[in-house]
């Protein structure tokens, strides 16, 4: 199984593979910095929920171990600006948000313990790496709950990227599918595209190829024809934020995927980890959508395919409950009504599975 590696810290830096060029060129970075690596994760060096809650952490580390502060007080008044920085990147992906939070805690933690700023430097920095090896242990969590769903010998439809590139970790939605590989099952995957940053056929394919898995990449107006005439046994994706009804934002267009798998009798499953969840929301309609650049739209990597117009760039939608089947967590399978079954998820107590 092939497990890409889209993060992770160094004695010189946090070290990013650029998601952007792939899969022509497998370039990449070091930042040094927290404003470089708020830049990274602004402009999509790295993606995925759970990656950009790593990268934050990493970040805050980074940004602390760096900082010329001679004094607690002097770091203590630096700390929010490092924080509000990193905030700004992404509003959508709840993960960034729950990694800030850790990293917060954390420091406030340590800074009522001691004043040594090398101590709290360097507890930090295992702090953000624990975090990473955290998400590692949650995706084969996910993935053998999971896997528990797939079908013996079918296919099995995805939607943009959840995979190790977007986790750190084996992948949500893909970490699900390589467990059921790996457990024996002859699985098929179809890959919509995912315009218009083509996370799908850009990363997906890729992951899926280096790790031998059979795959059929489609457009995104040929999902309804599959899920009609394909045999498509489930479809299973990540998830950026889900809200305490159980309503669940991903990339764009996964909510018409929802529908469609719905009128034909296929079963939607989320595969994400616990700090994706936000029951501080009710609903999905309180979920903050990240409006992107247009020229993601009318552009494909520098070239134009678009006149010079206004285009719309939502980055996600919100897939309503109704018609999500389950929810595949490290603690457990989440299934309606989600309203009880996230929050014993979320207080870590087992859901019985009907």
């Amino acid at each position: 199984m092939y497990v890409a590696q889209p993060i992770k810290w160094t004695d010189g830096g946090v070290v990013m593979l650029d998601q952007r060029r792939l899969p022509s060129e497998e370039i990449s970075y070091t930042y040094t910095g927290y404003q470089d690596v708020a830049k990274a994760i602004r402009e999509m060096v790295i993606r995925g929920a759970p990656a950009i809650g790593v990268a934050a952490a990493m970040g805050v580390a980074i940004g602390v171990q760096n900082s010329s502060a001679e004094s607690l007080e002097e770091l203590r008044a630096e700390f929010p600006v490092i924080l509000d920085t990193l905030a700004r990147t992404r509003p959508t992906a709840v993960d960034l948000f729950w990694a800030l939070d850790r990293m917060k805690s954390r420091f406030a933690e340590l800074s009522a313990q001691t004043s040594d700023l090398a101590r709290i430097k360097q507890a930090l920095v295992e702090e953000a790496k624990a975090v990473h090896l955290e998400k590692r242990a949650t995706d084969e969590a996910i993935g053998r709950f999971g896997a528990e769903f797939m079908p013996r010998d079918g296919r099995v439809m995805t939607q943009c990227n959840a995979g190790a590139l977007a986790t750190g970790g084996i992948g949500t939605a893909l970490g699900v599918i390589q467990v059921a590989v790996e457990q024996g099952k002859k699985l098929h995957v179809l890959v919509p595209e995912t315009r218009p940053y083509l996370q799908g056929a850009r990363l997906t394919a890729w992951e899926l190829h280096r790790s031998n898995i059979p795959l059929t990449l489609i457009t995104d107006n040929m999902v309804g024809h599959f899920l009609k005439t394909g045999n498509v046994s489930a479809i299973v994706t990540g998830a950026d934020r889900i809200a305490a009804n159980g309503d669940t934002a991903n990339k764009i267009g996964t909510y018409q995927i929802a529908v469609l798998a719905r009128e034909h009798d296929v079963p939607f499953y989320i595969a994400a980890p616990v700090s994706t969840f936000d029951l501080s929301i009710a609903s999905g309609e309180q979920i903050p959508i990240e409006e992107r650049s247009s020229a993601e739209v009318t552009q494909i990597q520098g070239m134009r395919i678009a006149p010079d117009v206004h285009a719309a760039h939502p980055a996600f939608d919100v897939t309503p409950s109704r018609y999500i089947a389950a929810i595949f967590t490290e603690r457990g399978v989440a299934k309606a009504p989600y309203t009880e079954s996230l929050k014993l998820l979320a207080a870590s107590i087992p859901v019985p599975v009907i």
